[in-house]
């Protein structure tokens, strides 16, 4: 799950991560009344008002504006909100802006980049560290690697002073600043910890001219698999952030992720459903998503999953390739029968069914009257829905 900048924040300075002063405004006339807190006229103070999105690349669009009159704040929020910000992370069709933050300002000495995730092939946390503040860490790790400083985390023992130290050593930080940087980095790493995040990404991370450092941005992201012990954090899941199909699967517990290609896709098992993914495109397909229901799924949750697959209209044929271990074949067919009768499949449709009840299953579909072209193998079920795709 992700969130918004200012709720990163908010995570973070309860666990003593330094972050400028900001509010969240929802009208120009709410980002005029809360500047006036940070602005002094003829003061030389200014604050930022920036967009709040799911999305990177925000400043690049024209997302962060920066003010020095409440009355600059106010004509700020006013272009932004309600604009459609397209960045490198949206996709062309953008992300509308419903809210900005307003924070104070900072004068900027110094910018770096400071990262926590997790390092699945050391099973490890991994602690990064760059020079580069302010650009992608991706666009970073592509043309100067060498930039990247990393220490990997014992869980059993946390992150070390020495480990911070070497970091900061890394940065080139002054020794004044050093152990305000080891104070910052363990506090980071105790958010992240704490809160089961997944990834905690603060860039860029500044030293101020007053010699603090504080995360001028910040963004998280949280395994959902332990929101059950964060109820907090999940009430700050924003749902107009999300595709409306992948928040309907969440509901239905059906693990769903819109793509941009042609082939609906309906299979159980998360690495059945990867090797469907990768077939398809050997054969010259795109798949139009990925949609695991899962190795138990009841004949409603098939239901469902049709009329997601569906409910796209850039899908020209369907795919369902079960392999019934746990999962019934007969139960995949009285799913997609009941589905044509509810919401039609108006598209060709390739199934592949092996495994449990597998007779069953074809019986149930040759008897339904669907125009439903059989697969026995996955080359052959793959090769069968790209061609019917291509001739739709």
């Amino acid at each position: 799950m992700n969130i918004h900048e200012y709720q990163a924040k908010e995570i973070l300075a309860k666990y003593g991560v330094a972050v400028p002063r900001g509010q969240i405004a929802f009208t120009p006339t709410e980002a005029e009344e809360i500047a006036k807190e940070f602005l002094k006229e003829g003061g030389g103070a200014v604050c930022a008002v920036k967009a709040q999105i799911h999305a990177g690349g925000r400043g690049k669009a024209g997302g962060v504006k920066l003010a020095v009159t409440h009355q600059e704040a106010k004509k700020h929020a006013s272009e932004i909100l309600g604009k459609v910000l397209v960045t490198h992370q949206t996709g062309p069709q953008g992300k509308e802006v419903k809210k900005v933050l307003v924070e104070e300002g900072s004068k900027i000495e110094r910018e770096f980049y400071l990262g926590v995730v997790l390092d699945r092939a050391r099973q490890r946390v991994c602690m990064m560290a760059s020079s580069e503040g302010g650009v992608e860490i991706e666009e970073v790790a592509s043309k100067s690697p060498e930039k990247i400083f990393k220490q990997y985390i014992d869980p059993a023992v946390g992150l070390q002073p020495f480990q911070a130290r070497n970091l900061a050593f890394a940065l080139g930080l002054k020794k004044p600043l050093t152990g305000k940087a080891v104070k910052f980095m363990s506090a980071l790493y105790n958010a992240f910890v704490s809160t089961d995040s997944s990834m905690a990404e603060i860039n860029p991370l500044v030293v101020t001219a007053d010699g603090d450092i504080l995360a001028l941005d910040a963004k998280i992201s949280f395994d959902d698999n332990g929101l059950f012990r964060h109820k907090d954090i999940e009430e700050m899941r924003d749902l107009d952030e999300e595709d409306l199909k992948e928040v309907a699967a969440s509901r239905f517990n059906l693990n769903y992720v819109s793509l941009d290609g042609s082939i609906g896709c309906m299979v159980n098992g998360a690495g059945l459903a990867m090797a469907t993914m990768d077939i398809i495109k050997l054969y010259g397909g795109n798949p139009a998503n990925f949609l695991d229901v899962g190795g138990g799924a009841t004949r409603e949750q098939v239901i469902v999953a049709f009329k997601l697959i569906m409910s796209d209209p850039n899908v020209k044929a369907l795919l369902v390739n079960i392999f019934g271990g746990i999962m019934r074949c007969d139960i995949i067919a009285e799913g997609i029968v009941e589905a044509a009768k509810d919401v039609g499949i108006n598209a060709p449709l390739v199934v592949r069914l092996q495994g449990t009840n597998v007779e069953k299953g074809r019986e149930i579909l040759k008897g339904s009257g669907l125009n439903v072209i059989s697969a026995e193998r996955m080359d052959e079920a793959a090769e069968k829905v790209v061609e019917a795709a291509k001739g739709v």
